[in-house]
């Protein structure tokens, strides 16, 4: 048995932040545990390997859905850092903060205090935005942020002049004043190498006396003295140990490895307790529930041009891009290629965008595999508001064996909407002059797909998940919710829920940069310390712009 006063289960997105600001003051002993290992692979440090580590048993929790009854029954991959620093080590680098209204409308769910102007300071305190400080962006955070190689392909360039021409705005900087419209697009690379939370927080403290850093260690329950957590206990090496906690334990194992370990100490809808045998400590019935993804597709086109990445997937290309990166960290080995994107609408009435677009010069899979065979380009697209809800739930009282995953995509008729408007509205946007001396014809859906009920059996089997589950732990003040807006879990003194599980509902964007930007908050919550003022700065919100589109 070890004793502490804080206990953070999770080393990731979340948990790498807390470990660092608990443990700034000397006095606070705090405990890290992680289930994965050391993040020093080439492939985690090269952003253009981004495929490997999340496709690699070592890093990353190869989760699978159950069958997706409105997806073809088909059994989606929900892969999950397991590593240092987490899915911040896994993922694809891309850094969008959400929309600004998608933080007053977790304000309205019962999460008081995290409204835009409460969420923005912590935004700008966990980065370093190439460009500087302004009154959106932060130029001394942890985190640095900057634009890969700056669209140095024609293409990324096409496509913001292509959403120009369709009649969609332009913004310079979707992550500050204004998210909606055309622009560069964002990443998480310092100095041409992946910018984790491991990297940016975890590393320059890893030496503190009073950081204990555990690899390798699988948390098996949440130990209660009454309504009280009192420590945890995990398996290391095949040896159960216990630690204790004199402050808090806070969770930060992500949307599925918290909603699970609160299930099995004990905490969650007693009914679904019962059926997996374990002892129901704590009634609390929202537990795993309100699980929500992105889902996208790529729309592919083929290119007249030889400009693509297409022509650099062969073994010499590769190899030369490798080296190029291992000497001095720059050229196509320093980006994850994403380098455009947009933010629209997906129809009038609503009042901030729900379609988000990734641009690849490339005509290939998120993985690495199927690439297009002559020269191609591609946007990921996805509707990104959706109504669909899921769960993460517990089937049995092994801590080693998965819970059960099921997202219910497109279970709700708006989402079903959004994506057909997903196909119209692309078609729209690449049909513009700005793409005419590259485009050369639709590899995907392909022209022949028009009508609501193809476009809707296409998307049921191309759609693939954009690795973003979240508000399986739900953050507000209802029946269901698991945490308050202190992020302190209801109804138990001492455990705290500390990661993207804790979103009342999800952003219009990627979770890494609000997975961040929460745990900072939640940093100053768990220390008592003073808030940070709420910012004045207000975000550009024009009420018509999607009337001005057509």
């Amino acid at each position: 048995m070890s004793q502490f006063d804080y206990i953070i289960v999770g080393a990731g997105s979340a948990g790498c932040v807390l470990a660092n600001r608990l443990s700034a003051n000397p006095q606070h002993k705090v405990l890290l545990l992680e289930t994965g290992g050391s993040d020093k692979s080439i492939f985690i440090k090269m952003p253009t390997a981004l495929s490997i580590p999340m496709n690699t048993k070592k890093y990353a929790w190869q989760f699978h859905t159950e069958e997706e009854p409105y997806l073809n029954n088909r059994k989606m991959h929900c892969p999950r850092g397991k590593v240092l620093g987490g899915s911040s080590s896994i993922n694809g680098m891309v850094y969008v903060r959400g929309h600004a209204k998608d933080f007053d409308e977790w304000e309205s769910h019962g999460a008081k205090g995290w409204n835009y102007q409460s969420c923005l300071p912590y935004f700008k305190k966990a980065e370093t935005w190439l460009m500087g400080e302004d009154d959106y962006r932060g130029g001394e955070g942890p985190i640095g942020v900057n634009n890969g190689n700056n669209m140095a392909n024609p293409l990324y360039r096409a496509f913001i002049d292509a959403g120009k021409e369709a009649g969609y705005p332009v913004t310079s900087d979707y992550n500050g004043e204004q998210q909606e419209g055309f622009g560069p697009m964002h990443m998480t690379v310092k100095d041409g190498i992946r910018c984790s939370t491991s990297r940016a927080y975890l590393d320059p403290v890893k030496a503190r006396e009073n950081l204990t850093i555990v690899t390798g260690a699988q948390v098996t329950r949440v130990l209660l003295e009454g309504k009280h957590a009192k420590g945890v206990e995990y398996i290391l090496e095949d040896v159960l140990v216990t630690a204790t906690a004199d402050n808090e334990v806070v969770l930060s194992a992500g949307p599925i490895g918290s909603p699970h370990i609160l299930q099995l100490s004990g905490i969650g809808d007693s009914t679904t307790l019962q059926k997996a045998a374990i002892e129901v400590k704590h009634h609390l019935p929202g537990v795993g529930m309100n699980l929500q993804d992105h889902l996208e597709f790529y729309f592919q086109y083929k290119c007249k041009q030889p400009i693509t990445l297409n022509g650099k997937l062969g073994l010499i290309s590769k190899g030369l891009i490798g080296a190029k990166w291992i000497l001095n960290k720059s050229g196509l080995g320093a980006t994850n290629h994403f380098e455009s994107c947009a933010f629209i609408r997906s129809k009038a009435g609503i009042e901030w965008p729900d379609i988000q677009y990734h641009f690849l010069p490339a005509a290939i899979r998120y993985d690495g595999k199927s690439a297009f065979e002559g020269h191609g380009f591609q946007v990921h697209v996805g509707h990104n508001k959706p109504k669909s809800r899921g769960s993460v739930l517990i089937e049995s009282s092994d801590p080693t064996m998965a819970p059960k995953i099921q997202f219910n995509y497109l279970q709700h008729q708006d989402d079903i909407a959004g994506f057909r408007a997903c196909v119209r509205l692309t078609r729209e946007i690449i049909s513009q002059a700005a793409f005419d001396e590259y485009r050369d014809g639709e590899i995907q859906p392909g022209e022949h797909i028009q009508s609501d009920e193809e476009i809707d059996e296409f998307v049921r089997q191309a759609v693939e998940s954009a690795y973003h589950p979240s508000c399986s732990c739900k953050m507000g003040e209802d029946e269901m919710a698991v945490v308050d807006a202190e992020t302190r879990v209801h109804g138990i003194t001492g455990l705290r829920v500390v990661d993207s599980s804790i979103f009342p509902t999800i952003p219009n964007g990627n979770l890494n940069a609000p997975t961040i930007m929460v745990a900072e908050k939640a940093a100053d919550m768990i220390l008592g310390r003073h808030l940070l003022p709420r910012s004045t700065a207000e975000p550009l919100v024009h009420p018509s712009w999607h009337h001005q589109q057509r």
